[in-house]
C-alpha cells in the first residue's frame, strides 16, 4: 500500500496588481478534552486552517469549477506535510506553519514523512539517506515547533511497510530492497521512529501519533506489536486510515481493538499477541466461536446479522481476556476520503486493482474535528489532502493511462481536479458550495497598493452586519478602507461593511495599504470562506 506525499506548505505567490489577502483560520467549535487526553493536546483543540495550503496554492492555476472546488476544499483544515529538505530547511518550514497557527491560538496538524526508504521506493519514494540524517531532520522539525502547540502525524507507512520485516507469524514481507541490509533494516526503522517519538514527545505542547495502518491492512496483534516496538507507550497514540478509504466506523472498532490488545499484552499477559481478536477472524464467546473474515465493504457493528460485519465476537473476546483492565491508548482517524468507504472493485478486470490508488467514485468523509463522541478517538482529521493524487495508477497494466479512469493520473501529491470533483459531489455528509465571492482588482503604488474589492453574497440570508477577513502574507498594513471600517491584528485584517448585504447583491470596498502586493487566495465573509 502506498500513500501520497504532498510537498512543502505555505508557498507564496507574488502578483503585481493585487492586494495581499489570504484566508483567516476557520474556527470549529469543540467540546472540552475527553478524559485521559493530555492537557493542551489535540483533543479539545481548535484545528488550524493554513491560509497558504497546497490546496489553495493549487487553486491559483485553475479556473471555473476546478478552481471553486479547490477553494472549497481549501476552506477546511487539512494536515500540512513535510517530506524533504535539510534540517535547517524543515525547521524554517515547520516554524512558518506553527507560528501562523500559534498567532490564532489553533492546533496545526503536521505530517512528518521522511523516513529512509519510505514507501519501499514506490509511488512516494524518497526520504532521508540514513538513520543519522533522519535524526538530524527530526531535530530540525522539533526545533521548528519549539514550545508551541502542534500535533505530529509521524510517518505514514512507517510501521506498515518496513524493509526486510518478518511478522509475528514468521512471514518475511514483500518489501525486500537490495540497497538495505536485510539483517539490520527493521531494527533501524525502530531506532528511527523511537528517536522521533522521544525528540518530539519531549516538547512542551506536542502530541505525537504513530502509524497504526488500518482496518483492511495488518491484523490487530501484528500492528499492536509494531506500535509497541515503535514507542507508542511514550507517544500520544496512533493514527489510522491515512490516505485510505476505509469506513470511519470500521476504523473506530479496529482502533479500539488495537488499544485493547496493547492493554492485554502489556498488563494482563505480556507478549500474547495471538490471543488478540482481530478483523480477519471474528469469532468469540458472543458468537459461540463462529467466525469469519470481516468485510471492508460494509459498516461493522454489534448484532449485525451478516457475520462478516458483526463485531460481537471480537468485542466479547476482549471483554473476556481483559477483565477489569481498560484500554487507554488513543488514536485518530483520517476521514478525508472515506465517506463512501472503499472501492468494491470488479473481480478479474485488472492484474492489480490498486484499490488504494485514486479509486473511482469516492466521497469526502466526516469533517475534521476533535469532538468525536468516541471514547478513544481524539480526532477525525484530514491527514491526506483531498484532491491530491495518490500516484500514477496503472492497476497492473503497462500504463501510462489509469485503465479505470481512461486517463493519466497526476503524480503522487499533485492536484487531481477530476478526483476533487468526485470527492465533493459524493461527499458523505454532503458539502455545500461556498456562498460568497470576492473579486479583486489591484494596483501597486510605490511601496504600497490600492485594491478594489467586490463582495457578493450568494447565500439566502441578508448579512447585517457583515465582516470580511483575510490574513496578510507579511508585514503589510492597511491604512484606509472606503466602504467600511477596519481593524488589523498582526497579519489579520477585519473590515466591517457600512450597509447590509442582501442575497444576490454586492458591496464595494477600496483598500489602501503599504507593503508588498500579493495575489489573494481566499477571504472569509462572516467567518465563511469565499471563492475569489
Amino acid at each position: 500500500m502506498s500513500h501520497s506525499s504532498p510537498h512543502s506548505v505555505r508557498r507564496r505567490a507574488a502578483a503585481v496588481g493585487a492586494i495581499a489577502a489570504l484566508a483567516a483560520g476557520l474556527a470549529i467549535p469543540l467540546a472540552a478534552a475527553p478524559a485521559g487526553a493530555a492537557e493542551g493536546g489535540l483533543a479539545g483543540s481548535e484545528l488550524f486552517l493554513n491560509p497558504w495550503s497546497t490546496t489553495l496554492e493549487a487553486a491559483q492555476s485553475l479556473k471555473g469549477q476546478a478552481r471553486a472546488d479547490a477553494q472549497l476544499l481549501g476552506s477546511i483544515p487539512s494536515a500540512d506535510w513535510f517530506t524533504e529538505g535539510t534540517p535547517a530547511e524543515v525547521q524554517v518550514a515547520v516554524d512558518d506553519v506553527v507560528s501562523a497557527a500559534a498567532a490564532k491560538g489553533q492546533m496545526p496538524v503536521l505530517v512528518a514523512y521522511n523516513l529512509p526508504f519510505r514507501d519501499c521506493a514506490q509511488y512516494s519514494a524518497g526520504g532521508a539517506l540514513d538513520t543519522a540524517a533522519y535524526q538530524a531532520w527530526i531535530d530540525g522539525f522539533a526545533a521548528g515547533i519549539g514550545d508551541r502547540a502542534a500535533t505530529v502525524i509521524l510517518e505514514p507507512d512507517g510501521l506498515g511497510i518496513i524493509p526486510h520485516y518478518t511478522t509475528l507469524d514468521g512471514v518475511t514481507e514483500w518489501c525486500q530492497p537490495a540497497e538495505v541490509p536485510a539483517e539490520t533494516a527493521s531494527a533501524e526503522r525502530y531506532t528511527q521512529l523511537n528517536y522521533a517519538v522521544d525528540a518530539l514527545g519531549a516538547l512542551a505542547s506536542t502530541s505525537v501519533y504513530l502509524d497504526g495502518t488500518g482496518s483492511s491492512w495488518l491484523n490487530v496483534g501484528e500492528i499492536s506489536d509494531r506500535l509497541l516496538r515503535g514507542g507508542v507507550e511514550r507517544a500520544d497514540g496512533f493514527f489510522l486510515n491515512a490516505s485510505n478509504y476505509q469506513f470511519t466506523t470500521n476504523s473506530t472498532f479496529f482502533g479500539t481493538w488495537v488499544s485493547s490488545c496493547i492493554a492485554y499484552v502489556t498488563q494482563v499477559n505480556p507478549g500474547d499477541y495471538g490471543s488478540c481478536g482481530n478483523q480477519y477472524w471474528n469469532g468469540g464467546p458472543a458468537t459461540d466461536w463462529n467466525g469469519t473474515a470481516m468485510s471492508p465493504y460494509g459498516e461493522w457493528g454489534p448484532g449485525n446479522p451478516d457475520l462478516t460485519l458483526n463485531t460481537d465476537g471480537v468485542d466479547s473476546r476482549y471483554e473476556s481476556i481483559l477483565g477489569g483492565v481498560e484500554p487507554t491508548t488513543r488514536f485518530v482517524v483520517d476521514t478525508s476520503r472515506n465517506g463512501l468507504g472503499p472501492w468494491d472493485y470488479p473481480e478479474g478486470v485488472y492484474p492489480e486493482h490498486e484499490d488504494w490508488c485514486n479509486p473511482p467514485d469516492r466521497g469526502l468523509g466526516l469533517r475534521p474535528t476533535t469532538e468525536t463522541g468516541a471514547a478513544l478517538v481524539d480526532a477525525y482529521l484530514w491527514i491526506k489532502v483531498p484532491g491530491e493524487s495518490d500516484g500514477k495508477c496503472f492497476r497492473g497494466t503497462g500504463g501510462p493511462l489509469d485503465p479505470e479512469r481512461g486517463m493519466e493520473d497526476p503524480a503522487a501529491g499533485q492536484w487531481f481536479a477530476e478526483q476533487a470533483r468526485e470527492l465533493i459531489a459524493l461527499a458523505n455528509p454532503p458539502l455545500a458550495p461556498l456562498d460568497c465571492q470576492v473579486k479583486v482588482v489591484g494596483t501597486k503604488i510605490g511601496k504600497g497598493f490600492l485594491a478594489a474589492l467586490t463582495v457578493r453574497n450568494n447565500g439566502a440570508a441578508t448579512l447585517a452586519p457583515w465582516t470580511l477577513t483575510w490574513t496578510f502574507d507579511g508585514t503589510q498594513k492597511v491604512v484606509k478602507v472606503v466602504g467600511g471600517s477596519f481593524a488589523q491584528d498582526g497579519a489579520t485584517v477585519t473590515v466591517e461593511g457600512a450597509r447590509a448585504l442582501r442575497p444576490g447583491k454586492t458591496a464595494a470596498l477600496a483598500v489602501t495599504g503599504v507593503g508588498a502586493a500579493v495575489e489573494p487566495w481566499q477571504f472569509h465573509l462572516n467567518g465563511r470562506a469565499c471563492t475569489s
